[in-house]
């Protein structure tokens, strides 16, 4: 069956890339996630701080060939929980970690595999919400990764 889940864990690109690489996810999509209003679902107006939109991604996939828990050990294996608005060198507000859930029969799983991940360090900054709202990110956010790494390609490949 498709089910959805939105992870914010620092810029979307990233996440975006790592979500596509996986068996059974069917789509990723990076947008913005539990801000105010959908007049500030923009990277401009994010990178602001005032919004509370996270910068996320809402990850689509096949629970007959992925578990949620699964997907939930892949993020927390990828971010530092213990950062409140920063992830690396991204800082901001819009770099909160969470795990947003669309469905609530989702919300024990998510806490009992973060409170796993929470008694093993000392302070835990993740987010653990119910999706308000998702407003997917502008076109040239979606698979952002994959095009810098096509365009490289082609430049290696020419010569330049």
């Amino acid at each position: 069956m498709r089910r959805s889940i939105c992870f914010a864990g620092g810029c979307f690109w990233g996440m975006e890339a790592l979500y596509r690489r996986l068996p059974g996810v069917l789509d990723v999509t990076a947008g913005y996630a539990n801000g105010d209003t959908a007049d500030h679902a923009n990277y401009d107006d994010v990178c602001t701080g005032r919004t509370g939109f996270r910068e996320a991604v809402q990850v689509a996939y096949e629970d007959g060939t992925v578990s949620l828990p699964h997907l939930l050990f892949v993020f927390f294996a990828a971010i530092d929980p213990e950062t409140p608005n920063r992830q690396g060198p991204d800082v901001g507000s819009q770099y909160q970690t969470g795990v947003y859930w669309m469905d609530p029969a989702d919300e024990g799983i998510i806490r009992s595999i973060a409170a796993l991940e929470a008694a093993a360090v000392p302070f835990f900054a993740v987010e653990l919400k119910a999706l308000a709202c998702f407003y997917p990110a502008e076109e040239f956010h979606q698979r952002y990764l994959e095009c810098i790494r096509r365009k490289a390609g082609r430049k290696a490949k020419s010569g330049s």
